[in-house]
């Protein structure tokens, strides 16, 4: 059993999802993948179950009922993991926006150097994002400019969704207790391991938009990040925020 997983929510991601796990079980790192799919309509599931015969120690796979938000993805891989002896575990896109080669460098950064949270940054040495419209990229980096502003947290990218925990962090926070399913979810993940005094680190990676399979950005989820943030600082000045 390898200390580190990978855990990747999955919706519609049929094109992406093989090509993506040979990617990650190529590295020279020994690393595990949890594959959390919400019933993708394109059968994302069927193609992990035929891969899993491939790789049937290495790649697991967590069926759910439906699609309730990227968060609540991640919060059921979280306890996946935890009830299992996994040390090192991560977050990452299934659309390839993540280079896969990243994740040994997030690993070194949290196990080698002791680093509590290891987050794959786009904005920690300039703005490293290719493909996007100027738009998407100003207001990604216009976002993470008011969530350190609002929390004062020392993080140049607040939203990133390229991370490695180390288990005791997922252990102290009450993953029954994150409030957020959206974009915000990020944001909260890395105020409460802030809140809690973890150590944590921002390695400058490169983020690539998508070419295959279709976004699932929306307007719903930036508001919720924009008025979540305001709501989880209000709450910590007193007292009222728990971890």
């Amino acid at each position: 059993m390898s200390k580190a997983l990978v855990v990747i929510p999955t919706y519609n991601e049929i094109e992406n999802i093989e090509r993506l796990i040979r990617n990650v079980f190529s590295l020279q790192r020994n690393f595990e993948i949890l594959v959390v799919d919400d019933n993708s309509p394109d059968l994302t599931s069927k193609k992990v179950e035929e891969l899993q015969k491939e790789f049937p120690e290495k790649l697991h796979l967590l069926l759910r009922a439906e699609k309730t938000g990227l968060g609540t993805a991640y919060i059921a891989g979280f306890k996946w993991a935890l009830a299992r002896k996994y040390e090192f575990i991560f977050e990452m896109d299934a659309d390839f926006s993540h280079n896969p080669n990243d994740l040994i460098r997030l690993y070194n950064a949290c196990e080698k150097q002791e680093y509590d949270v290891a987050i794959g940054s786009r904005y920690v040495k300039g703005v490293n994002v290719v493909n996007w419209p100027m738009s998407r990229v100003l207001m990604s980096w216009l976002a993470s400019k008011y969530v350190r502003f609002v929390t004062r947290m020392p993080i140049f990218d607040t939203t990133a969704g390229f991370v490695c925990y180390r288990r005791k962090v997922l252990e102290t926070i009450n993953l029954d207790k994150i409030q957020f399913v959206g974009y915000a979810f990020q944001i909260e993940m890395k105020f409460k391991a802030y809140l809690s005094k973890f150590s944590i680190i921002e390695i400058p990676v490169i983020f690539t938009d998508r070419t295959k399979g279709e976004s699932k950005m929306s307007g719903g989820i930036i508001s919720e990040a924009v008025f979540g943030v305001l709501s989880m600082k209000f709450k910590s000045l007193f007292n009222r925020y728990e971890i």
